[in-house]
């Protein structure tokens, strides 16, 4: 128990041990797309990748993490895959490297149920939401009205029955198909996103991110973003509140306002500084840019 309690504070299923020739194995591709996939540039360095091993030892007795040695050990030869989803949770912040076993399992317990109460709104609006399917058409209007006969991926639960005044469940609603839509598109190549289930796991994970951050929403690339967590963490929740971490370092990237993207402001910000650092580069590149 005390191994298993090592890697992410809470009990899990035991890691399968991999050997050196296997990493493939983690993230199959589909037969098909192999050859137009670019190879895995990871490589084990003995000694030096955080192997489950290192990782284990990296972790006193109580749970107090040495994220130091831990750092160090990534930067020299990288993340074995049999430990990232356990490695990932510490990397985004989603738990304090000083917190103790008990205080991880406490605060993952209070996440999932926070997760599932979320979930369970989305639910109520929209029963399609943790059905092991997804939209990929709208079903409602601008104004809040139904649609009637709209569809989503093999079924037709995702139909809502009544209209809607209020304007964060009218754009919430209005977010739902272009998420499934972008679902669709994720990450083909990848045996994994074969499955409807999975893929309904995904947009589930983002459909209820767009319901809680009303602020920024839904916006296309956050399927990107999303999406290994979703491979990695097994549990939805865990998955989610990953997500939730890693947008609160990027979510100034997809604000959007009536002049510009967030992306844009950043484009803009790094165009100062290289103009104030290198004018000749910042002029050259501004005159690729135009040509």
């Amino acid at each position: 128990m005390r191994l298993l309690k090592l890697y992410s504070g809470s009990t899990c299923t035991p890691m399968r041990k991999a050997g050196v020739d296997d990493f493939g194995d983690f993230y199959p591709t589909r037969p098909e797309c192999q050859t137009d996939l670019p190879k895995t540039r990871f490589k084990p360095r003995p000694g030096k990748t955080l192997s489950p091993r290192r990782w284990q030892a990296a972790f006193s007795e109580d749970g107090h993490l040495d994220i130091a040695k831990v750092l160090r050990r990534i930067q020299r030869g990288g993340v074995h895959p049999a430990i990232k989803e356990f490695v990932w949770e510490f990397l985004l912040g989603c738990y304090d490297p000083n917190s103790t076993f008990e205080e991880r399992n406490q605060l993952r317990q209070c996440r999932r149920e926070q997760y599932s109460r979320w979930k369970a709104e989305c639910q109520t609006m929209v029963p399609v939401v943790g059905s092991g399917k997804f939209i990929t058409t709208p079903i409602i209007t601008n104004d809040g009205q139904p649609i009637i006969g709209s569809s989503m991926s093999s079924c037709h639960e995702g139909q809502v029955s009544s209209s809607f005044s209020d304007k964060k469940v009218i754009q919430w609603m209005l977010n739902l198909h272009q998420i499934g839509l972008d679902v669709v598109r994720t990450d083909q190549a990848l045996v994994f996103y074969q499955s409807e289930i999975n893929q309904a796991k995904l947009w589930d994970v983002l459909a209820v991110y767009a319901w809680v951050d009303n602020d920024i929403g839904y916006v296309q690339g956050m399927n990107d973003i999303c999406s290994p967590m979703i491979i990695l963490l097994k549990n939805e929740a865990d998955a989610f509140w990953c997500f939730d971490h890693a947008m609160r370092r990027l979510r100034d990237n997809f604000k959007c306002t009536t002049n510009s993207i967030g992306v844009q402001t950043q484009l803009s910000r790094l165009s100062q500084v290289i103009k104030t650092i290198d004018p000749k580069l910042h002029q050259h590149i501004g005159i690729c840019s135009t040509s």
